[in-house]
């Protein structure tokens, strides 16, 4: 189910009996996710007026946004791609200080050390871990709520101790994250590539 509340069904050849019970068995699901969806609209922001940082909307001509003016001073702002690439920069530069700060303020307090954390970009995950200790975070994480930036902070470094979702996993993520079960529910409502 896209944020737009298109819901795409991928089935095996299967008959149209089977895809119209299927459908019906998920109704009550499927409205449930509707009706989230129509609760919680995307934050959408105008383009060369705004920047949403941290679940808000600044103004361009706030202080969270003065890199943001420096870039766009640079460009032929008559072309869309380039003001996205603009956008897109200032989101990675913005997420590599705000996330690195979080990442070895949790790194500290959990006793934990990673070894290199990089930022990109991604389609379908906030973040990853892999089994050399490099972190790697989706630069979109910093248009959302600080607790579920920490949340995904914690997420990925409790995966230095365990690379897994196991139970040890995450008891260790709720014990610097004591509410992350309802963030983790809470961040399925956020949107990636988009």
């Amino acid at each position: 189910m896209k944020k737009n509340g298109d819901i795409t069904l991928k089935t095996p050849k299967v008959s149209n009996r089977y895809i119209e019970n299927l459908l019906l068995k998920k109704e009550p699901w499927i409205r449930k996710q509707l009706k989230i969806i129509e609760e919680n609209p995307p934050k959408v922001h105008n383009l060369q007026d705004e920047v949403l940082l941290f679940g808000e909307l600044f103004s361009i001509d706030s202080e969270e946004a003065s890199k943001l003016r420096e870039y766009l001073k640079k460009i032929d702002i008559s072309k869309i791609d380039t003001i996205l690439s603009c956008y897109d920069k200032y989101y990675k530069n913005y997420a590599k200080n705000y996330l690195t700060q979080r990442a070895q303020h949790y790194a500290k307090e959990m006793a934990l050390s990673y070894n290199t954390i990089k930022f990109r970009k991604m389609r379908s995950r906030w973040g990853s871990c892999s089994s050399r200790g490099t972190i790697t975070f989706n630069t979109e994480l910093i248009k959302i709520d600080r607790r579920l930036i920490d949340y995904v902070v914690v997420h990925e470094l409790a995966h230095l101790v365990h690379m897994n979702h196991s139970k040890k996993f995450h008891d260790l993520v709720s014990q610097y994250i004591p509410d992350s079960r309802g963030l983790i529910q809470e961040l399925k409502y956020f949107c990636l590539g988009t």
